[in-house]
């Protein structure tokens, strides 16, 4: 089946794309819908269903395996819309030869399907045969799926631990793979091993006869080394990675998982170079765990998918990523807050996303997981954070407890957000007499920045479509990467297309830096704070060695953009000898930064007697 774009809309939030589907898949385009949240997309689903006169009973929490049976039901109802949207689509626009244009129109010039419509055009088809061609031909948009592995609590019933089908992951993933979709589920923050076993359960997962996948798996990953590891992982289990999305470490919207100092050009340069490598070997593995099992093995190699995503916004960039690494999709994220057709962003939030300035964008550590966060300065989850502070009654009152995974406390576990357990944590600083008044600050501010982001992140999908945040409150989170600093107004959907392959060009910004060089800077002030939380000295060998590698390979990273742009031929990148000062005077700041940790003091290492 050929894929109608060359770009799709990944995960945003918990809420901003969790109807995306219902809005972009009748024209073709691909997009990623989170189940982090089974209580937002119930509510989402009952106001879709009362909206559009469909059935609906509630599932509620006293129902037997409520989470999974909330996600099935939530995208069987996803499907049966975009199905109908999409039907209803094809009819309007293939009665006239000027709607079919329309369409075609905004396709990329490589689409086959483009390339196939203006050979019939060309040959004068009658409009019947292009009519019944177009019907035949024109393809939904792929309702993708989002977990994020590590988000796994915990349940409990009646004080009882249930068994660990019932983590919040599993329940996600059994509710996914008990929908009717086919579709992918994307895999994300890292390796969850009992997660990926729990996979091998379920039928739709595995090739059939065909060799078709009725619901794929899609790793999203930051270096080859962890898609080796992770592809091979699943092959021994006779299940196939169909897609490795590989994202910027920190140039990304959301939670940013930094690499080593591994820079996203290097990165796609090495899956470029192992592709088939990658392909074969894995394959390998997978025909025998097949064989072992049982089950249908492949007659031909697997289809095997590279895409990536974090920082493009250009159609130079878009292209050049397709042409150079072989690049199957680009996933545009945070561009798509401005586009209200395909994302859900409630009015207040639009309206300071386009004012949002790369001040305003900052990675923070407010996050309950632990991993740096990509924040909007002044959202209005962090105004109601700073008041609860002031008041006196830091932490959040945590009404859905999916990030409760700290067990430093109890069993169940608790949020490092909430404010049950902010309260321990700043009673045990009130008791120990050996703070300082300054570590005493600097601790109490550590335990209270956390926010409670995985209610914030979903409350503007409620806001936007009127639904009661009574138990939510009002405040929301927003994670927008920093990209979104150089798209300053809100956007139609097909200006946003025509701006992704170069028919237009809605950025009002000049100064907007090269994708590459702007990770590049993010990874440099990253490493900087790094060093500034050192102060004099290193805290270890151990830590030693991560400032060694971390930078060694940023100069790597360097290297290789230096020798990439300067054999580009003219015209390729516009911007070109913009791009090498910039590599220079980024050049420039590693090596001092390098000079900083040689200046270090390694702390001796005490031995016990």
């Amino acid at each position: 089946m050929s894929k109608t774009h060359s770009f799709h809309i990944p995960v945003m939030g918990i809420g901003y794309t969790i109807d995306s589907p219902i809005k972009v898949s009748q024209f073709g385009i691909d997009s990623v819908i989170s189940l982090v949240d089974d209580i937002l997309l119930e509510k989402i689903r009952k106001m879709y269903s009362e909206k559009f006169k469909l059935p609906y009973q509630e599932i509620s929490t006293k129902i037997e395996d409520f989470r999974a049976k909330r996600i099935t039901s939530y995208l069987d109802m996803m499907q049966e819309m975009t199905d109908q949207k999409f039907t209803e689509f094809k009819a309007l626009t293939s009665e006239k030869l000027s709607s079919i244009k329309e369409y075609f129109d905004l396709l990329p010039d490589a689409s086959e399907l483009k390339l196939e419509f203006n050979s019939l055009i060309n040959k004068e088809r009658k409009f019947s045969d292009i009519k019944q061609w177009f019907n035949n031909k024109i393809n939904k948009g792929s309702i993708d799926v989002n977990i994020m592995t590590k988000v796994d609590k915990d349940n409990f019933k009646n004080g009882e631990k249930l068994s660990i089908e019932y983590n919040d992951a599993h329940a996600a993933l059994r509710g996914f793979a008990q929908s009717k979709l086919h579709s992918s589920i994307i895999l994300s923050a890292g390796m969850n091993p009992r997660l990926y076993n729990y996979m091998e359960q379920f039928e739709d997962f595995y090739p059939n006869n065909n060799g078709e996948i009725k619901k794929k798996i899609v790793l999203k990953v930051s270096d080859y080394r962890s898609a080796l590891i992770q592809g091979k992982y699943f092959a021994k289990k006779g299940l196939w990675v169909s897609e490795y999305r590989i994202e910027s470490g920190l140039n990304c919207g959301g939670h940013a998982f930094a690499t080593d100092g591994f820079l996203l050009g290097p990165v796609l340069e090495e899956f470029t170079q192992k592709r088939e490598e990658l392909s074969q070997s894995i394959h390998t593995i997978l025909v025998d765990a097949l064989s072992r099992k049982g089950k249908t093995k492949p007659t031909t190699l697997l289809p095997l998918k590279i895409s990536a995503q974090g920082g493009v916004g250009t159609a130079e960039e878009h292209d050049f990523l397709l042409k150079k690494y072989n690049i199957d999709s680009i996933g545009w994220g945070s561009p798509f807050l401005l586009v209200p057709e395909a994302t859900t962003v409630d009015e207040e939030t639009l309206a300071q996303l386009k004012l949002a300035t790369e001040k305003d964008i900052y990675l923070s550590n407010i996050s309950p997981l632990g991993v740096p966060f990509n924040s909007l300065r002044g959202n209005t989850k962090d105004i109601e954070k700073e008041k609860r502070i002031a008041l006196g009654k830091p932490g959040s009152p945590c009404p859905k407890r999916f990030v409760a995974l700290n067990q430093e406390y109890n069993q169940k576990g608790m949020c490092t957000a909430s404010y049950q357990y902010q309260k321990i944590k700043i009673n045990e600083l009130d008791n120990n007499p050996k703070l300082s008044p300054l570590e005493y600050l600097t601790q109490y501010n550590k335990i209270v920045e956390k926010s409670c982001t995985c209610v914030g992140l979903g409350t503007s999908a409620l806001l936007a479509h009127d639904i009661n945040t009574k138990v939510e409150g009002p405040g929301v989170s927003v994670c927008p990467g920093p990209n979104l600093a150089y798209f300053s107004k809100e956007y139609k959907l097909n200006d946003m297309i025509k701006h992704i392959y170069g028919r237009t060009n809605i950025m009002l910004r000049k100064d907007r830096p090269n994708m590459f060089v702007k990770e590049l800077g993010i990874y440099l002030d990253f490493l900087k704070d790094k060093i500034d939380e050192q102060q004099e000295n290193l805290v270890s060998r151990k830590q030693e060695k991560y400032f060694t590698q971390f930078t060694s390979n940023l100069q790597d990273g360097i290297n290789y953009y230096v020798n990439l742009f300067e054999n580009l031929k003219d015209g390729v990148i516009e911007k070109r000898q913009s791009i090498l000062h910039d590599l220079s005077t980024s050049n420039q700041i590693l090596q001092t930064l390098t000079l900083r940790i040689r200046n270090l003091r390694l702390k001796p290492i005490t031995v016990k007697s």
